[in-house]
């Protein structure tokens, strides 16, 4: 469980069967204090890279902005791979399961103009999303 600020509008990537991905980064800031002898420990901010799926993907797509704050649940998933320069890399990422706008929207939705009605096309979503490094980003 986290709650941050969001650091950059979400990155949105649709793949396969217009399934839905969204990443941003999320910074956590624990306050700093003094000591009682009087020694001063600073801010100490943490970024922690945030996945979206599916519908809560299309609603941070929408809704979510830089700077806004948010409560994500989710589970960690490492990720290891090998970058152009043959370095070995690790990543850690927050897979969400649940999250919630924390505060007063900075921005409110903007009114659709009505059009003509869409058709709706449903789309098959896959059981779990992908897995080790297959990820859009």
């Amino acid at each position: 469980m986290l709650i941050g600020n969001v650091g950059q509008d979400p990155q949105i990537r649709y793949l396969d069967q217009n399934l839905c991905v969204a990443q941003l980064r999320l910074a956590t800031t624990e306050k700093g204090y003094t000591l009682q002898n009087g020694t001063q420990v600073p801010d100490r901010t943490e970024w922690h890279s945030v996945i979206f799926w599916r519908k809560q993907a299309e609603t941070v797509e929408k809704y979510v902005h830089k700077g806004d704050k948010l409560y994500v649940e989710g589970k960690l998933q490492y990720r290891r791979w090998t970058d152009k320069q043959g370095i070995d890399r690790t990543s850690v990422e927050i897979m969400v399961e649940n999250f919630e706008f924390i505060g007063s929207p900075q921005r409110q939705p903007q009114p659709t103009t009505p059009t003509e009605p869409q058709p709706v096309t449903p789309t098959a979503q896959p059981a779990t999303p992908p897995q080790d490094g297959e990820y859009p980003f």
